[in-house]
């Protein structure tokens, strides 16, 4: 997938993650059921992202409220989903404040005030009216909606993707051109981005790599599957497929 592809995977599905962040759980990967009791699927959980997660949900605990006290309780989040969204936005933000810093260019600078009188001639008020025009410019350019900010209120990750998809197809603005290691940069931070929201939403393909060895010649298998599809497992060796309705015993 290209650079574009990887930021429109941010700007579409994070509705999507939005929603999912209260709702039931995701598909776990590899699959649970028939094909990971004769395969086993993976060699074992990430220890220290559990230990994350347990760490998380304690701090969400400690910031509810006592049930005794009126008023609705927090609603209980997927923390998968949640350290999906925190880390993608984060991941974003930072990669535009780096670009901004390259590309951007500063305002352009105001003229210099002008002590206030009367135009007495038609030379006078054409300079008056270049000097106000002049300073308009100036201020427009400043506030410019196409600006990187980076102070302030911070904004979400569906428009910290827009802009930098901005940059990478050369959009108008006040902006330099992108040098390539700044789009090398956007294209890996873009990437992991669609890769984490993907895995968080199972809309993505996706291949595994199987601790037990192929019973048929002893070679490495891979799990094919995700967006939905039926797992599939693969010997990289001999190219024997097993599906979960033809598991080998």
């Amino acid at each position: 997938m290209t650079t574009t592809a990887h930021l429109s995977t941010v700007i579409l599905h994070w509705p999507d993650l939005a929603d999912a962040l209260g709702g039931a759980s995701a598909p776990t990967w590899p699959p649970a059921g028939r094909m990971s009791d004769y395969l086993r699927a993976l060699d074992q959980a990430d220890t220290e992202q559990l230990a994350r997660e347990q760490h998380e949900a304690l701090a969400l605990r400690t910031l509810e409220r006592d049930p005794s006290q009126i008023g609705e309780r927090p609603i209980p989040i997927r923390l998968p989903v949640y350290e999906t969204m925190r880390v993608v936005r984060a991941a974003l933000l930072h990669c535009a404040d780096a670009v901004a810093e390259v590309v951007q260019r500063d305002p352009i600078k105001p003229p210099a005030p002008r002590r206030a009188s009367y135009a007495r001639n038609r030379a006078e008020r054409l300079a008056w009216e270049d000097h106000a025009r002049r300073v308009q410019v100036a201020q427009d350019d400043a506030a410019d909606g196409r600006r990187w900010r980076w102070t302030g209120t911070r904004p979400d990750a569906p428009y910290t993707a827009l802009w930098l998809l901005g940059r990478v197809q050369g959009a108008p603005g006040p902006f330099r051109p992108l040098p390539e290691a700044d789009a090398q940069h956007i294209a890996t931070v873009a990437r992991g981005a669609a890769d984490r929201i993907e895995r968080a939403l199972d809309v993505g393909e996706r291949t595994a790599a199987l601790a037990l060895p192929c019973p048929e010649c002893g070679g490495r298998l891979n799990l094919h599957g995700g967006a939905g599809a039926s797992p599939v497992a693969r010997c990289t060796s001999c190219g024997h497929v097993w599906s979960e309705r033809a598991a080998v015993a």
